[in-house]
């Protein structure tokens, strides 16, 4: 009997399952991702993950495979004590085993089970039928020149405030006007000197019209009667449940001394207090989210230490 094949249906449907005596088969679900550099999208999926220290037997699995198998319960446990012996005695014997659709386990250089999940299933039903592409890249182009042509021509139509002043040069500058027409009637020997005087007069109203009109152009563009409320915004506390273990030692002056070793490279390092194993865990660094942490053990396992392993607690 392949006990895989029954873990991997289960996962479809429950986000915890465990596997007595042996450990527990955690999900989380991921939203869809896109990178940018390959232009690739990617489905929401569940991601996999194995916690060791849950052992306790919560009876979804030998319930499963009671029914699956048509036999009882107690049946269905032995059955499930067997393969468990089978697995350890494979990972004493060759240090890893694989799992069907699940992922791979190990054993580090401290005993302790690295879990690597594989990619090729995606246990979330909701994205059934999904699946990643990769779209070409979208081309724009900014006609810049255009712009600022189309800019320049655009008209800016502004509407000033009525006001008593405004009404006395318009009339001023009817005046003139109507001055203006009498004197071309009456031919071309008027008096030059009533010429250059309305001239300046008009100029004068003119000067003193365009000074109101840039003040209101001040005013629309300087003043605010209705500004907008202050906005506050709350940043809530980032859980960091994801932890990239270096080991975890019965001396506590060993898990100081790899404390300070890590801090000296450079890591955001990390005591936790003895566990119940009795047990003094030190790790390499805590992440909000299971991919950074898969990323940052995978960095680590290659650069310092091949032993590091996935640990998942809210400290």
């Amino acid at each position: 009997m392949k006990m895989d094949y029954y873990i991997s249906q289960l996962l479809y449907r429950y986000q915890c399952v465990t596997v007595p005596g042996f450990g527990a088969f955690l999900t989380e679900i991921q939203s869809a991702q896109l990178h940018e550099n390959s232009h690739s999208f990617y489905p929401p999926k569940k991601l996999v993950s194995f916690n060791a220290y849950v052992k306790n037997n919560d009876g979804l699995l030998a319930n499963h495979i009671a029914q699956s198998e048509k036999m009882s319960y107690e049946v269905a446990v032995a059955v499930i004590e067997n393969q468990v012996a089978t697995w350890k005695s494979k990972l004493h014997d060759f240090g890893a085993i694989a799992l069907k659709n699940i992922g791979d386990l190990e054993l580090n250089a401290e005993n302790n089970l690295v879990f690597t999940p594989y990619d090729s299933v995606n246990y979330l039903t909701a994205s059934f039928g999904l699946t990643s592409y990769v779209s070409p890249a979208v081309k724009r182009e900014v006609f810049k020149q255009e712009v600022e042509a189309l800019e320049e021509k655009a008209p800016i139509a502004f509407t000033p405030e009525r006001r008593n002043n405004s009404n006395a040069f318009l009339k001023y500058a009817a005046i003139f006007l109507l001055g203006a027409g009498l004197l071309g009637t009456s031919g071309y020997y008027g008096n030059e000197y009533y010429q250059n005087q309305i001239q300046q007069e008009t100029l004068a109203v003119q000067n003193k019209v365009q000074k109101q009109v840039e003040q209101k152009i001040q005013e629309a563009t300087f003043f605010i009667s209705n500004p907008l409320p202050t906005v506050t915004l709350t940043v809530a506390e980032n859980k960091m449940p994801y932890h990239v273990v270096a080991g975890a030692y019965r001396i506590e002056s060993n898990a100081i001394n790899k404390f300070n070793r890590l801090v000296r490279l450079g890591y955001s390092a990390r005591r936790i207090e003895k566990n119940k194993h009795g047990l003094y865990p030190v790790v390499y660094g805590s992440y909000a989210s299971y991919s950074d942490a898969q990323k940052a053990m995978r960095e680590i396992q290659k650069k310092d230490n091949p032993a590091a392993w996935l640990l998942i607690q809210e400290l």
